[in-house]
């Protein structure tokens, strides 16, 4: 229900993920009037009423930047949160009631982080992403509100990949190689030797016993890259893998919303993919060019805010000019004419070459999740 009386923003858009949030108020126009940022959304780890506590610092701070007082409530005519460990229908559910309880505008929608991603790398609400962070996980969009959606909890629901499950596998091979169980890789002296030790029993030992943090563990995956581009087999049959299960997650979704034989973006986003790693890149281009040839993948460059109000001003009936201002808000200064990402069919050749990751707390341990089968609409 509509306020009464309706303030001045349209969209009040919110992305929260596991390690920040970011909040903005959009007027109808598109213009933003206020923004704000803070730290991570988890329920899972403090309950979801402390959760909306904190939430809600953020949203007053980008309240009191767009000028509007701690109580002047409603904050805008629709909330449109894209919020991670909203993973289930039932976490959807209880996290809308709880947002909407606060007051902050006269309707709200919830839905998983990975659609803001999603909507932030596209001209319109038709595509699928595919966010290899932390986790791994995929949605897909029609401009009718139909959707494909994973439930992505990990190997519970039949997930492979991120940065997590990456550094468990390059220190599971490189265990096995030092032991003599497996084959040889250089991942095995290259480990140790980042942490400052001797040879993996070291290593494993200060993992084991936390000499060695395990928050350290998000460094990994760039040695494993590394190392990979370097010619090693072992980090290359890794990163083969990573890729084929992104290709998969992407054909899968295609598939279901009868977009596999249309041209369409496949927007990547998340920290393993925003890294730029020519090897993983270069595999999901031949992968999906092979199954699903008029797919066009694109690497998302935007904040993933732009989606959430993107999203809300879909809902909202707003215009192409609307979404364009504020997509020239949040374009990025070095970021392409039409604000949705890099093809990767461009170069690649400025690509990071010491396999960075920017990131791997973007999502949970066990991978961005989304509880939703395909066919219920996005925002209703």
């Amino acid at each position: 229900m509509v306020p009464a009386t309706a303030p001045d923003a349209l969209v009040l858009a919110i992305d929260a993920g596991n390690s920040k949030t970011d909040v903005a108020l959009v007027g109808a126009d598109g213009s933003v009037l206020g923004t704000a940022r803070g730290g991570g959304f988890r329920p899972p780890a403090v309950g979801i009423a402390a959760a909306v506590d904190a939430l809600e610092r953020t949203v007053r701070r980008a309240a009191r930047a767009a000028g509007l007082g701690s109580g002047a409530l409603p904050y805008a005519v629709q909330v449109a949160a894209c919020l991670a460990n909203a993973d289930l229908p039932v976490e959807e559910r209880q996290l809308r009631e709880a947002l909407h309880g606060r007051g902050w505008g006269g309707t709200t929608e919830v839905v998983n982080d990975t659609f803001a991603v999603l909507r932030s790398g596209v001209d319109e609400p038709r595509g699928v992403a595919v966010v290899c962070g932390t986790g791994i996980n995929c949605v897909g969009l029609l401009p009718d509100g139909r959707t494909a959606r994973f439930a992505a909890l990990g190997r519970l629901s039949g997930d492979w990949g991120g940065g997590a499950e990456l550094a468990e596998e390059a220190l599971w091979c490189a265990a096995r190689a030092a032991d003599g169980r497996g084959g040889p890789t250089a991942l095995a002296t290259a480990l140790p030797a980042h942490f400052g030790l001797p040879d993996m029993g070291a290593l494993i030992e200060a993992l084991h016993l936390g000499r060695v943090p395990r928050a350290r563990r998000r460094e990994i995956p760039p040695l494993l890259f590394a190392t990979a581009a370097a010619g090693d087999p072992a980090a290359r049959a890794l990163v083969r893998r990573q890729a084929e299960e992104i290709v998969a997650l992407a054909v899968v979704a295609l598939s279901r919303l009868g977009l596999l034989g249309e041209e369409v973006p496949v927007v990547l986003g998340g920290s393993v993919l925003a890294a730029r790693h020519p090897l993983l890149l270069d595999r999901i281009t031949a992968a999906l060019a092979a199954r699903a040839p008029r797919a066009v993948p694109r690497v998302v460059t935007e904040p993933p805010v732009l989606g959430a109000a993107l999203l809300g001003l879909d809902r909202m009936g707003a215009g192409p000019e609307a979404a364009a201002r504020l997509r020239a808000h949040f374009a990025p200064a070095d970021a392409p004419a039409d604000g949705t990402g890099d093809d990767l069919g461009d170069d690649l050749a400025d690509a990071p070459a010491d396999g960075r990751v920017d990131d791997l707390t973007d999502g949970p341990a066990d991978g961005p999740g989304d509880g939703n089968a395909a066919g219920r609409p996005l925002l209703r």
